[in-house]
């Protein structure tokens, strides 16, 4: 089973999602206000917990989440499942983001369920946003592979064909990439710090995850790729020693597979 959860969750209505959400709530402003702003997230987690099972909601935490493809495996963790129906994703962070929203999303998509929320412990008042997903498990799994600018060789198009029919889309594009340099097992060091030059001037080092020594891989999960993009990542290769780069972006229902190539190289 590629995405494995030990809970199978309900597709929750908006209303029976504020029925199980105004208690939780109470809670969390209760341990905000006994505990304050500065400790750790682990500490109002456990503490959140302690008041839910107190008062008779079934609550638990660290629910694992284990994704596979082929030989590639990763475990997540569900900060608190109340209900058996609802994730919450608990934070200690300046305000939440976009990023926060995007992740608890993808537990979302991981579970199949419809909605979560957010519970952030740092600020002076408990800061909280619900997240709603709207795709179901076969939604997110129809989607068409564009490899109409793709020269690469045949086995990374047909790995990313195969990731997306077992995950589905909609999950964080660093997932999507571990998997595929794990399962590609180039024997390369994926992730290697590579020299870059400004004409015939050194500029430092940068990050690149690597097929090989000359081929770098990008995924991105942006949701109108656009000429813009493609020129960012030109220029990266441009200034970097590497041959090409293969850009795989995932988006809910299309997935474009990419070839950039170094010009100073051909």
């Amino acid at each position: 089973m590629p995405i494995h959860c030990p809970i199978s969750f309900p597709r929750l209505t908006e209303d029976e999602m504020r029925a199980i959400d105004y208690p939780v709530m109470g809670h969390a402003f209760a341990t905000h206000s006994q505990l304050g702003r500065l400790c750790d997230e682990s500490v109002y987690q456990r503490e959140l917990l302690r008041r839910l099972q107190n008062a008779g909601p079934e609550a638990v935490i660290e629910v694992p989440i284990t994704l596979t493809h082929r030989q590639f495996s990763i475990r997540l963790a569900l900060d608190v499942v109340v209900l058996q129906k609802v994730i919450y994703e608990l934070k200690t962070v300046a305000a939440l983001s976009s990023a926060h929203e995007a992740q608890l999303l993808g537990y979302l998509f991981m579970t199949n369920s419809t909605r979560g929320k957010l519970i952030n412990f740092r600020t002076r008042s408990v800061e909280s946003r619900f997240v709603n997903a709207t795709l179901d498990d076969a939604e997110r799994r129809r989607f068409t592979l564009d490899v109409s600018k793709y020269s690469g060789d045949d086995s990374l198009a047909t790995l990313v064909r195969e990731l997306i029919e077992d995950w589905g889309t909609g999950l964080d594009a660093s997932l999507y990439r571990r998997a595929i340099l794990s399962c590609l097992g180039s024997g390369a060091e994926p992730d290697q710090m590579l020299p870059m030059k400004s004409g015939e001037h050194s500029i430092g080092n940068q990050r690149f995850h690597l097929l090989n020594g000359e081929t770098a891989l990008g995924v991105t999960t942006y949701s109108d790729p656009n000429s813009a993009n493609l020129h960012d990542f030109q220029k990266l290769i441009a200034a970097s020693p590497l041959r090409c780069m293969h850009w795989v972006n995932i988006t809910h229902h299309q997935v474009t597979l990419t070839t950039i190539r170094n010009d100073r190289k051909i």
